[in-house]
């Protein structure tokens, strides 16, 4: 049996509830498959900070360093002491954040299946600047090395999954300084791989045609700022933040979490939708070179929203979340 050291990191709000839906479908899977997991649990977040003062303590980087993985469900007002140290120390330079629409799932547009590459490491988030009476800045680093490393993460994603166009998404009309070394970056890039299509896209008008034309969208390789944003409007066009799973992936560590918020009128009401963690959950598994039975898990969920038996308020139902952990599991 291959033995994974998991990292459970449930957070704040519905994060305890989501992660707890998602352990119960990795046990399920424990017992059907030849692999098994020891769980570690790390504590972070809002309410440990209101406790102790510190929101990320000593020591969680190293555990999840430690860890073949990290599973994350939700963190509130300290997101940026949070996951941004854990994606910058870690150098989890990679935010994978698929859009897809699902059965059963309220949509605006048909058979959306989009794949947002975004660099989690620098641009804005980077948090230099400063804050006086009456003015602030951040300063946005672009790096010719972490444009073109996400780059070709996002060209070998498109060869090894079967995707067949890339998109570059900046800004450098107008930010040519930052931009523009990006978009040089991908286009260099864009060289090695003749048998991938790749086009270029301005952000505005990216999010113009992501509500109008989002077939037109296979892979979209962008930066921090631009990839947050979009992706979260590329999860509107698929049912909401729900339904979204992400992962931040490095050379040597991921750390797999939905891109929801802590929701905290929904937390302990075990209402709260389960399935993007769960798919986060399947996500890692693939990371994690369990291919099948990541697909078993997407499978088993697709199965679900299929019979629309059982479904959380958000999509219609009355289901609640260890309701839809359940019948995942016995589809699993």
């Amino acid at each position: 049996m291959t033995k994974y050291r998991i990292a459970k990191i449930p957070g704040d709000g519905i994060g305890p509830d989501v992660m707890a839906a998602a352990v119960k479908v990795l046990e399920v899977v424990e017992e059907t498959r030849d692999i098994g997991f020891d769980f570690v649990e790390l504590e972070v977040g809002d309410a440990l900070k209101a406790r102790t003062g510190v929101a990320l303590p000593p020591g969680t980087i190293e555990e999840i360093e430690k860890s073949d993985a990290g599973l994350f469900a939700a963190v509130g007002e300290t997101a940026k002491e949070v996951i941004l140290p854990m994606r910058q120390e870690l150098d989890l330079f990679v935010n994978l954040r698929p859009a897809k629409v699902y059965p059963n799932v309220p949509h605006l547009k048909e058979d959306v299946d989009i794949v947002m590459v975004r660099e989690n490491t620098e641009g804005i988030y980077k948090m230099i600047g400063d804050r006086g009476d009456g003015w602030g800045f951040n300063v946005r680093v672009i790096t010719t090395k972490a444009s073109e490393r996400i780059a070709r993460w996002a060209f070998d994603y498109a060869v090894k999954y079967e995707r067949e166009k890339v998109t570059c998404v900046h800004k450098s009309n107008v930010l040519d300084k930052s931009c523009g070394v990006f978009q040089e970056a991908c286009q260099h890039v864009a060289g090695s791989y003749p048998n991938i299509e790749y086009d270029e896209v301005i952000v505005d008008a990216c999010a113009m045609r992501l509500i109008l034309r989002p077939e037109a969208f296979d892979v979209i390789v962008t930066t921090n700022l631009f990839g947050d944003i979009l992706s979260d409007e590329a999860a509107g066009l698929v049912g909401g933040l729900g339904m979204t799973p992400s992962g931040n992936i490095g050379d040597n560590n991921a750390v797999f979490e939905p891109i929801h918020g802590t929701a905290p009128r929904l937390a302990g009401t075990g209402r709260a939708n389960p399935m993007a963690t769960i798919l986060s959950a399947g996500m890692m598994l693939d990371w994690l070179g369990e291919r099948n039975a990541a697909t078993s898990i997407e499978d088993a969920v697709i199965e679900v929203l299929n019979e629309a038996k059982t479904l959380t308020p958000d999509l219609g139902g009355s289901a609640g979340t260890m309701d839809v952990a359940a019948a995942v599991s016995a589809k699993l």
